[in-house]
């Protein structure tokens, strides 16, 4: 594997689909790309040749991937956060990544892969920590009535 840029770096255990799992995020992300491949030998314990190990960067974050077995799988406890500037870019992501997945509620979802994302709108941070409470309430409700984010209603929330 090449040298990361990033002293910490996340990496994904997948059971044995993590040449399609990376294929597939880089190919929602813009600014993304495979910066490594580690293929099985002889020695195994994978099939010769098959993916063993790959890095990617998605939007500059560097990640490794691995097809380690049905050892360990993803949940909640961890999620990816994408900061979005418009609708688009929501709609874009939001709704490439759950594909064959599952929503949840406030603009989380699980992928097809069972990592779960959290697709949001960048000002969210700043609407519900407002200094006024009232104003972060009705942001807050608003949320909790969505599955993917809609800016709009937010900022009618936040508009009051």
């Amino acid at each position: 594997m090449a040298i990361q840029k990033h002293k910490i770096v996340p990496h994904l255990w997948f059971d044995n689909n993590a040449e399609e799992a990376v294929n597939f995020y880089v190919s929602v992300f813009e600014n993304s790309r495979i910066t490594d491949v580690s293929r099985f030998g002889d020695a195994g314990p994978g099939l010769k040749g098959s993916v063993m190990a790959m890095g990617f960067e998605l939007e500059g974050q560097n990640f490794a991937a691995i097809n380690g077995g049905p050892w360990a799988k993803f949940n909640g406890a961890v999620s990816f956060l994408v900061h979005c500037e418009t609708q688009d870019e929501i709609d874009h992501y939001y709704d490439k990544l759950v594909e064959g997945g599952q929503q949840q509620p406030c603009g989380w979802l699980t992928d097809r892969f069972g990592l779960v994302w959290q697709v949001t709108y960048a000002r969210m941070p700043k609407m519900l920590t407002d200094s006024d409470s009232a104003r972060a309430y009705r942001v807050m409700q608003a949320m909790f009535s969505m599955k993917k984010i809609f800016i709009a209603a937010l900022d009618a929330a936040y508009a009051g």
